[in-house]
């Protein structure tokens, strides 16, 4: 994403693609598909290598705490309010 694509073309452009792809994998992906919102954070370079690593572990990191824990944690832990009748749909 460069300075000339906004946030929300960009997660519009990547549920696009990779929801094609998902659906060329066969009859059991074909009822596929992403929620209408998503949430997007930043990362400071600092931390490149240890989000990266997060990224490649999540499958093994949701074991232990589902996706919507950790989105609630990560909302709460930057003091961003939300309503969780909105949250997911």
């Amino acid at each position: 994403m460069g300075k000339l694509q906004s946030p929300v073309s960009f997660v519009e452009q990547v549920k696009r693609e990779s929801s094609k792809f998902v659906k060329t994998l066969g009859n059991k992906c074909q009822g596929f598909y992403w929620q209408r919102g998503y949430g997007m954070f930043s990362v400071s370079p600092i931390l490149r290598d240890e989000a990266e690593a997060y990224v490649r572990n999540q499958e093994e990191h949701h074991r232990s705490l589902s996706y919507r824990e950790e989105f609630r944690n990560l909302l709460n832990q930057y003091g961003i309010a939300y309503e969780e009748q909105y949250v997911w749909d």
